[in-house]
């Protein structure tokens, strides 16, 4: 006896004609290769259902075509690619396709000074679409950096001016008695606060662009704050970044401003948000400041899901 062909309830009409804006799949767990590795990814993979007339899309298509991305380095054109496939697999249904991966750019970064080096997780989230052959990306990347608080900075070096001037007040001064007192608790009896501080970038690449500027959008970035929190280090290493936080004191607002210039001279960007977030060693709540740019006015930044 001849068996009867599987049922495809999807293919079935809808009694509701209600044509739905995406359908699809979220935090499909797999592999990626960025920066020539493969890391762990959650992916949402879906498309628009325009036919209001059918009953579903056909969701095992889209995670099937989900792995072609497994063995090819992460790009403007393998993520097209994938888009294209979930168009021409709902041929009819669908008019507009969305790709999100979600996951962590692991980085080996130098130390400062010494010849070490350690290995930083960067979150990174791309937000990708497709409509009309109108191909749409953007970027999410945190980025961990020190802050050191300018009105504490000011506070601690009153401070020490104070302690000077009743340790000297009385006394001839030597310099090299000053130059001790100066290496000793007694004398640098204050310091100022920073924390461990988080910049969330959002972009949009414009047209023109042909490569994902993950790499060149985290150094742009350290590059700006100028405190990129470090890896493995000697003392030497940790000398050096209390110099680099000393010459970079900032409030969030300092930070917001110099990650915007710096962004905004990025040529391969259409539009952006920063958001900053210090977490905050002097207070229980965090400070936070966000800016956003756009080369074609009033256009904000947006999410394909």
């Amino acid at each position: 006896m001849k068996l009867a062909s599987l049922p495809d309830i999807a293919a079935q009409t809808s009694r509701q004609t209600q044509p739905l804006d995406w359908v699809g799949m979220c935090g499909i767990a797999m592999p990626v290769r960025i920066e020539g590795q493969h890391v762990s990814a959650k992916v949402d993979a879906g498309v628009s259902l325009d036919d209001g007339s059918a009953r579903g899309i056909h969701m095992s298509r889209l995670y099937l075509a989900l792995e072609s991305l497994e063995d090819k380095e992460l790009s403007m054109h393998s993520i097209r690619q994938v888009l294209m496939s979930f168009l021409d697999s709902h041929d009819g249904l669908s008019r507009r396709a969305y790709l999100n991966i979600h996951t962590e750019c692991l980085l080996k970064r130098p130390a400062l000074i010494s010849p070490l080096a350690g290995w930083k997780a960067y979150p990174i989230s791309i937000l990708a679409s497709v409509e009309n052959d109108m191909f749409h990306v953007e970027l999410k990347i945190d980025v961990a950096y020190s802050s050191t608080c300018p009105c504490s900075a000011a506070l601690a070096r009153q401070l020490i001016q104070q302690q000077f001037a009743a340790d000297f007040a009385s006394t001839e001064l030597e310099f090299q008695r000053v130059l001790e007192w100066l290496g000793t608790a007694e004398g640098i009896v204050a310091t100022p606060h920073s924390q461990r501080s988080t910049a969330h970038l959002h972009v949009q690449l414009n047209d023109l662009s042909q490569e994902l500027p993950l790499l060149h959008l985290i150094d742009q970035a350290e590059a700006a704050l100028g405190t990129a929190v470090q890896t493995a280090v000697k003392r030497a290493d940790e000398q050096a970044f209390a110099l680099a936080n000393g010459q970079n004191l900032m409030f969030c607002e300092d930070a917001a401003r110099r990650l915007h210039q710096a962004l905004q001279r990025n040529p391969t960007l259409k539009s952006f948000t920063v958001k900053v977030v210090h977490a905050e060693s002097l207070h229980a709540h965090d400070a936070v400041a966000q800016s956003s740019w756009s080369a074609v006015e009033n256009t904000p930044v947006k999410s394909a899901v």
